[in-house]
């Protein structure tokens, strides 16, 4: 007797891992905007060459240069702190995509007159590719929902 019942639940579990991979990329994405200094190995571990990042008030396209923005947007703040529901992933092949709440609290520096947050939910959403290098990002972006405090002044 056969069953038809174990590749599907291999399809199943194989699309489960990916997704929770997907999902492990964002939150690494997040995490380490906020604990580490993006360099092009950032860079590459998390986006593919030709990646698209939307904020809500800049666009970034390709993965050179990727980490020189984040750095500039970063800088505008003397801290930041991203916090991120679990992703919803969806698997098909080796193209994801995926959404997920974001809080973000970004500290002004000091001295200035605007309250010292600024605070910023988003729904981040976008599109993973399974890679040689396993799953990147190719598309991110992130849509305000509210916004509490001041933004930086734009230079």
């Amino acid at each position: 007797m056969t069953s038809n019942l174990f590749p599907a639940v291999s399809a199943t579990v194989a699309e489960s891992v990916d997704a929770a991979l997907v999902g492990e990329l964002l939150g690494r994405y997040l995490v380490t905007l906020d604990d580490e200094v993006p360099d092009e190995a950032w860079a590459r571990s998390l986006f593919t060459e030709n990646a698209v990042v939307t904020f809500p008030v800049s666009r970034h396209e390709g993965r050179a240069g990727l980490a020189e923005w984040h750095r500039a947007s970063l800088a505008a703040f003397a801290a930041t702190q991203h916090l991120g529901s679990p992703a919803v992933v969806t698997v098909t092949g080796d193209r994801a995509v995926f959404r997920a709440n974001v809080l973000t609290t970004h500290v002004h520096h000091s001295g200035g007159d605007r309250p010292p947050l600024f605070r910023a939910g988003t729904l981040a959403s976008g599109e993973a590719r399974r890679t040689a290098a396993g799953w990147r990002m190719g598309e991110l972006s992130f849509r305000v929902l509210f916004t509490e405090g001041e933004p930086p002044a734009r230079g």
